[in-house]
């Protein structure tokens, strides 16, 4: 698909600027040592495929925040348990300031009411230096289907079958919520993220899947996919003619947020200066052109910006599906 070329490329591109900040006058010995900070490579890593929209974030962030601090920022893959496994090993490294990650609030906020207390990370266990950008989703369906709203769903008068990119995330909960409350009968057929999720829905294994804007616009643009809903509070600027779920009388809002997070109790002049460097990539014409390329809207907010959406969110979804009983964990 056009879209996930395009993302190999940028992949590619972002991988090779990365690697040659450890050229051209940068620090690039392996570990810190003594002297301000950093005085060596800082790595980040993801807790996702190469390819997804969290991995070309940390990609776009990492090149820019090499070249601000004057070090190497080599990224690392660690996917699993929709970023659960790279936030344990996060939370276990040592408190310096040279291994940090791009975090989705999915794992945060839905997650947990999904997943017994002992699996389930905690925010607090995490310093936050600085929010990055939010990932809206869509709920879609084949052109040849014929729908085009959630009202046509529940006309349709069958037993929905429903993708989305797995348990515990933002497109399961959207999804479960929008069925649940328009009265559809539906089934959720979870995916290993957003990629398989779309080759089921383009080969008409589900009748509608939920996904990330970036990761189902093209397909949207070529025909081949028709958007029945946004799950952001208002319409977003990249698919202007869609109505939100909440236009559509269900109140139903669920947006993915990313955000820089350091081991807790890194010091606060290194926080300080990881925020300033990032600060200053966003701030440039090419992370810029980044967001836009990826359909991400920036929410560059500070600490207690973070923490508030995160607990708000939180209180929300908790109360929503207690409202409705409806249960997120897998089905074994």
């Amino acid at each position: 698909m056009v879209f996930q070329l395009n993302r190999r490329v940028l992949v590619m591109a972002v991988s090779a600027s990365v690697l040659l900040a450890g050229c051209g006058g940068v620090k690039t010995t392996s570990t810190g040592g003594e002297g301000d900070y950093p005085t060596g490579n800082i790595q980040m890593s993801v807790g996702a495929s190469p390819g997804g929209s969290t991995d070309l974030i940390t990609r776009a962030i990492a090149e820019g925040v090499g070249k601000e601090l004057g070090v190497s920022v080599p990224v690392v893959n660690k996917p699993g348990a929709n970023g659960a496994l790279n936030a344990k090993e996060l939370k276990a490294a040592k408190a310096d300031g040279y291994k940090i990650a791009v975090q989705n609030a999915s794992l945060f906020t839905i997650t947990p009411l999904a997943v017994s207390a002992n699996e389930a990370v905690k925010i607090d266990d995490f310093d936050l230096i600085t929010g990055v950008s939010q990932d809206d989703y869509m709920l879609a369906a084949p052109a040849a289907s014929g729908y085009k709203t959630i009202a046509d769903l529940k006309k349709a008068g069958k037993n929905i079958k429903y993708g989305t990119t797995g348990v515990g995330t933002g497109a399961q909960l959207a999804s479960a919520l929008t069925f649940k409350t328009a009265g559809i009968a539906a089934t959720d057929v979870p995916f290993d993220g957003g990629a398989p999720a779309m080759t089921a829905l383009l080969g008409q294994q589900v009748d509608v899947a939920t996904f990330q804007i970036g990761e189902g616009i093209e397909n949207v643009k070529s025909g081949k996919l028709v958007p029945l809903a946004v799950f952001s509070a208002e319409r977003i600027a990249f698919l202007p003619d869609v109505p939100t779920a909440k236009e559509q009388g269900y109140d139903v809002v669920v947006s993915q947020y990313r955000f820089l997070t350091a081991p807790k109790g890194t010091p606060d002049d290194v926080k300080a200066k990881l925020a300033e460097a990032a600060k200053k990539t966003f701030a440039t014409d090419t992370y810029k052109k980044f967001n836009e390329a990826n359909f991400l809207t920036p929410r560059e907010v500070g600490p207690d910006e973070i923490k508030k959406i995160l607990d708000e969110a939180t209180a929300k979804y908790k109360a929503q599906l207690d409202q409705y009983g409806i249960s997120l964990a897998a089905k074994k």
